[in-house]
C-alpha cells in the first residue's frame, strides 16, 4: 500500500509504464460542492490526467471513475480523448439525494413581483461605505459581500439581520426600510405535508428514509401564481461511472495471458446468495463439433450488472415482483460441459421470488464506516446539512430551504474525525476492485480522497497506490487503511 500526498499528474509521471492492473477512483464531479475549491477546478476534464493515467495502467486495464449526473460527459469525452476505449456506463442509483431546486413561485413572490429590487438595495448598500467584513461581524454571518454585490446572488437582509446592520448606517431612506419589510410576500399557509423520503439530518447524520412536516403555502402575488409548482432542478438520484479500457494488445486471449488484464472478473462479482441453476443449451449441428449438448455449471448470485442501488424504499419499490423460470436441475455428477451422455431430472420451478431489486445493493458510506481506524484524530464539530454552520447559509432561496430542513432535523452537532464530504462506502469499492482487477492485482486511484478504495483493496486483497494533494486526507486515508488491514488479518466481519 502506498499513499502519495502530491499533484496526480506530477505523482503518475514517476510511475513507470504498464505499471498498475486497474484505476478505480472518484474524480470532483466539477460542481462546487459545499464551495470546496478542489470541486471546481476542472481537474476531472483535464486529458492530461487521463493520458497519465492511459500510460500507467495495462493493456486491457479497466478504469472506473464516478461523475456527476450533470458533469459526465466532459469527464468521459477526456477519458475517450485520452485514448481509453469507452466499455459501458455503471450507475449507483440511491433514494437519499435531497432536491436543490428553486422554488419559482417562491422566488417571484420574494420579490413581490418587483423585478431588479434586489441589485436596487445592493447599489445603494455600497453607498454606505460598509465593507463585507464589516456585515459579517455585525450579522454574524458570511453575507456581507452578497448585501453589496451587483452581479452574483444579491441578497437583502432578513428583518431579524437588518436591525442589527441598521445602527451601522446614519441615515437610511425610507424605501431601504420598506424593502427589508416586505423581502418575502406573506403566502398563506393552507396545509401541511410530509416531505417524502429524502435525506434529513438526525443523529449527526444525514440519512435517507426519513421524513418531515412541512407547510404548504399559497402564492402571495398574481405572477407567482401563474408558476406555481415550478421549480429548477430534480431529485439527484443516481451517480454515474465510466467503464472504460486502455486498448488491447491483439486478442483479450493473448492479452490476459500476458499482462493479466483485459477481462472482467463475472464470477466474482456475481450479486447475491442464491444459486442459479445450471442451464441447458441446445444441440449443435455444425460439420465441426457434431450434434453435442451443452450446459453451463450452476452459479452462485446473479450476473453483474451496470446498475446499483443503495436500497432505499424508494429505490426498491420501482422494481416489480418476479420469479425465477422453470428450468431442468442437472444430476450431480455432470461435467460442467456435458457432451450429452446422461438423463435431465424432472423440470422443477427454484424457489426465488421476491423484488427484482435484489438483485443489485449497496448502501451509502455508514458514520461507522467512515471513521473506522480514526480514532485519536480531532473530531471537529460540525452543525447542520453537509457539515455546514448554520449562521453559514446563504439567503437565496436553496440555502434557506437547506438550512430550514438541517434546523428542522435538529442540527444535531455532527463530530467526525473524517472531514471529506464525499465518503465512498467501503462496501461499493470492494465491488468495483473486485470487477476489474486481477488476482494480486495493483488498484491506482488518482483521486484518493479519504482512502475508500484503498480501504477496499485492503479487504479485497490487492495492493493499492493512492494519490491525493490534500496532507489531512492522506492521513485519515492512510489510517483508515491500517484499521482494514488488522481488521482481515484478525478476520473480522466488515
Amino acid at each position: 500500500m502506498k499513499l502519495i500526498n502530491a499533484d496526480c499528474i506530477e505523482a503518475m509521471k514517476a510511475m513507470p509504464d504498464n505499471s498498475v492492473d486497474s484505476i478505480v477512483t472518484d474524480p470532483p464531479y466539477e460542481l462546487g460542492f459545499m464551495g470546496k475549491s478542489w470541486d471546481a477546478s476542472g481537474i476531472a476534464f483535464n486529458i492530461e490526467v487521463w493520458q497519465e493515467a492511459l500510460r500507467v495502467i495495462k493493456p486491457g486495464g479497466h478504469l472506473i471513475a464516478f461523475s456527476g449526473s450533470r458533469t459526465y460527459h466532459r469527464m468521459a469525452v477526456a477519458i475517450e480523448d485520452a485514448g481509453f476505449q469507452i466499455r459501458d456506463q455503471i450507475m449507483w442509483v440511491y433514494g437519499s439525494g435531497f432536491p436543490k431546486s428553486h422554488d419559482v413561485s417562491k422566488a417571484i413572490d420574494k420579490n413581490n413581483g418587483e423585478t431588479g429590487r434586489l441589485l436596487k438595495f445592493t447599489n445603494w448598500m455600497r453607498t454606505t461605505g460598509l465593507k463585507a467584513k464589516q456585515l459579517d461581524e455585525a450579522t454574524g454571518t458570511n453575507m456581507g459581500g452578497h448585501y453589496l454585490t451587483t452581479a452574483s446572488q444579491p441578497a437583502i437582509p432578513t428583518v431579524e439581520l437588518w436591525g442589527k446592520i441598521r445602527p451601522l448606517i446614519a441615515d437610511v431612506p425610507e424605501w431601504v426600510d420598506e424593502l427589508v419589510d416586505r423581502i418575502e410576500a406573506e403566502r398563506e399557509v393552507v396545509g401541511s405535508k410530509k416531505s417524502g423520503i429524502g435525506t434529513a439530518f438526525g443523529d449527526g447524520e444525514w440519512a435517507s428514509g426519513q421524513a418531515q412536516d412541512v407547510d404548504i403555502t399559497a402564492p402571495a402575488t398574481a405572477a407567482a401564481q401563474q408558476w406555481d409548482g415550478w421549480g429548477t432542478a430534480l431529485k439527484p438520484a443516481h451517480e454515474p461511472m465510466v467503464l472504460a479500457r486502455k486498448p488491447l494488445e491483439g486478442t483479450v486471449a493473448n492479452n490476459v495471458l500476458t499482462f493479466g488484464t483485459g477481462g472482467l472478473n463475472i464470477d466474482g462479482s456475481r450479486v447475491g446468495s442464491e444459486v442459479m441453476p445450471a442451464s441447458t443449451g441446445e444441440a449443435l449441428s455444425n460439420g465441426k463439433h457434431g450434434d453435442k449438448v451443452w450446459d453451463t455449471p450452476e452459479k452462485t448470485g446473479r450476473f453483474p450488472a451496470n446498475f446499483i442501488h443503495d436500497g432505499s424504499d424508494e429505490v426498491v419499490a420501482l422494481f416489480p415482483d418476479t420469479k425465477a423460470a422453470t428450468s431442468r436441475s442437472r444430476k450431480a455428477n455432470r461435467s460442467p460441459f456435458s457432451t450429452g451422455d446422461g438423463e435431465d431430472e424432472e423440470s422443477v420451478i427454484y424457489p426465488d421470488s421476491g423484488s427484482a431489486a435484489r438483485f443489485f445493493y449497496c448502501a451509502k458510506a455508514s458514520k461507522r464506516d467512515r471513521n473506522e481506524g480514526l480514532d485519536g484524530f480531532e473530531v471537529k464539530e460540525t452543525q447542520g446539512g453537509g457539515g455546514r454552520p448554520l449562521e453559514n447559509y446563504g439567503q437565496d432561496e436553496e440555502s434557506q430551504r437547506l438550512k430550514q430542513a438541517a434546523s428542522a432535523f435538529g442540527a444535531v452537532k455532527a463530530a467526525r474525525a473524517n472531514t471529506h464530504p464525499t465518503v465512498k462506502p467501503t462496501t461499493l469499492m470492494q465491488y468495483l476492485v473486485r470487477l476489474v482487477t486481477p488476482p494480486n492485482g495493483t488498484v491506482l486511484d488518482p483521486f484518493m480522497g479519504s482512502g475508500s478504495t484503498g480501504k477496499a483493496c485492503a479487504y479485497e486483497g490487492f495492493d493499492f497506490i493512492g494519490i491525493d494533494q490534500s496532507a489531512e486526507y492522506v492521513a485519515i486515508a492512510q489510517a483508515r487503511i491500517d484499521f482494514a488491514l488488522a481488521d482481515k488479518s484478525d478476520e473480522l466481519p466488515l
